[in-house]
């Protein structure tokens, strides 16, 4: 989810919290094309779909999101991030997008 988390950030998450769009969330993705099992990762709430949720990826040149997989089953939906403890602790919130594509995110301290 880089540029907004990086690997080794710690994370405040709250688990069973009603999913929203434009929210963080660590979710779990489906297996890859081999069978093989993908670790959770943290994307970007877009929309529910169906049952499920639309999720993307802050960076678009990387990672998988539904645009690989497809809508994430809500039951996957594991928990809401709510900010960084460390090494930069911050609350992370949704800056609006002003139509010139994904939407960034801005910190609060």
């Amino acid at each position: 989810m880089e540029p907004t988390v990086h690997e080794g950030d710690r994370l405040l998450v709250r688990y069973a919290a009603r999913p929203r769009p434009g929210r963080l969330a660590v979710v779990r993705l489906p297996a890859d094309e081999s069978g093989q099992p993908r670790p959770v990762a943290v994307k970007r709430l877009a929309h529910p779909e169906g049952d499920g949720w639309w999720v993307e990826r802050d960076n678009p040149a990387y990672g998988v999101d539904s645009w690989l997989v497809g809508a994430i089953p809500e039951r996957d939906v594991v928990a809401l991030v709510l900010g960084r403890l460390w090494p930069r602790p911050s609350l992370l919130r949704r800056v609006p997008d002003n139509g010139g594509g994904n939407a960034g995110v801005r910190t609060r301290r």
